[in-house]
């Protein structure tokens, strides 16, 4: 009776010493993970989000002011042409 309890004692050691060496290789395989993905990340050259958000509102600025000058641009269009009808008149 002895040896087999001393044979499950083995088995327990050797399947704890298993679960403390797949922790342990869980938390390296993580690490390289997060170091591959910042890495990649970084070569793509992303923008940040508070760059995005202000390069986003200049252009929607920008856009606005355009369509400001095209109404004024044809404003100025029909006043002419119609400066130009009296004259002819």
């Amino acid at each position: 009776m002895q040896t087999t309890g001393k044979f499950f004692d083995d088995i327990a050691r050797v399947a704890n010493g298993a679960a403390g060496a797949m922790s342990g290789m869980r938390s390296e395989i993580e690490g390289i993970v997060r170091q591959r993905l910042e890495r990649l990340i970084a070569d793509m050259d992303l923008v940040p989000r508070d760059e995005f958000e202000a390069v986003k509102a200049v252009a929607q600025k920008a856009r606005e002011e355009q369509e400001k000058l095209e109404i004024r641009i044809t404003e100025l269009e029909a006043s002419l042409k119609a400066k130009q009808s009296r004259a002819k008149k």
